[in-house]
């Protein structure tokens, strides 16, 4: 088997074309390497490559050979694990995580799809460690509207946990990616960051899932943020406080 490696490289110039990006991922496609490309905030292009080191060379000599690249620096990094190349960056809508307690505890994880919000119910609550895969369970959608309620619901309450945007990743389109049961995206909330993957294991009136942490930068092997971040975003409170308020 060939040495794998993965290498960061940060692109400047005039690299906004979303048709560079494009052309990025053919020539990784072709050269066997993962990983993914994106237009960052500062306008320069990101590029994260896993793979035999050779191909990331003739890589590097294709980015730089560009006439829109004015420079690219490089650097090693730890492997994410990825399983295609892809054009990161593609906005999908919002996201939030309320954690609920009802008949039995747990947190919902909600994404903009379509216009509503797809659930699921991770009982364990959502984890930065790629090493943990969360049991999930596909419930009924929910309007947008949903994803401001706070407070007391019958005997338990919610609140909400998390929230914010989320991206789509990979190279299926939503809603096609969880249709086919396994749907990549990142999440840029201000607990939970970076890649995550939902794969279902089970289909049926109540579709079994696994929601996993991908690694990359933002992935915190060993911690539970559920645990050690339980406040509210919007309130500060916990679910808790919440319920001794009566």
């Amino acid at each position: 088997m060939s040495e794998r490696t993965a290498k960061r490289i940060v692109i400047s110039g005039g690299v906004a074309d979303p048709a560079l990006r494009n052309r990025v991922r053919s020539r990784a496609d072709r050269l066997g390497l993962l990983g993914w490309v994106r237009l960052m905030e500062d306008g320069s292009l990101c590029v994260h490559a896993e793979g035999p080191p050779a191909a990331i060379d003739e890589l590097l000599v294709f980015l730089r050979s560009s006439s829109a690249v004015q420079a690219a620096t490089e650097r090693t990094v730890g492997p994410e694990g990825h399983e295609q190349f892809a054009v990161r960056g593609v906005p999908a809508g919002v996201f939030v995580v309320q954690e609920h307690q009802a008949t039995a505890h747990h947190f919902d994880v909600r994404l903009e799809v379509d216009g509503v919000m797809r659930s699921w119910a991770v009982p364990k609550g959502p984890s930065l460690d790629p090493a943990v895969k969360r049991f999930a369970v596909e419930v009924e959608d929910h309007s947008l509207e949903h994803n401001d309620f706070e407070g007391r619901a019958g005997r338990g309450g919610v609140i909400i946990w998390d929230r914010g945007q989320y991206e789509q990743g990979g190279r299926v389109p939503w809603p096609a990616a969880l249709e086919r049961g396994h749907a990549v995206f990142v999440l840029h909330g201000e607990k939970l960051r970076g890649g995550f993957a939902l794969q279902r294991t089970r289909g049926g009136e109540k579709p079994q899932w696994l929601m996993v942490k991908r690694r990359d930068e933002h992935a915190r092997p060993g911690s539970d943020i559920a645990a050690e971040r339980p406040q509210s975003v919007r309130s500060g409170r916990t679910l808790a406080d919440l319920l001794e308020e009566g």
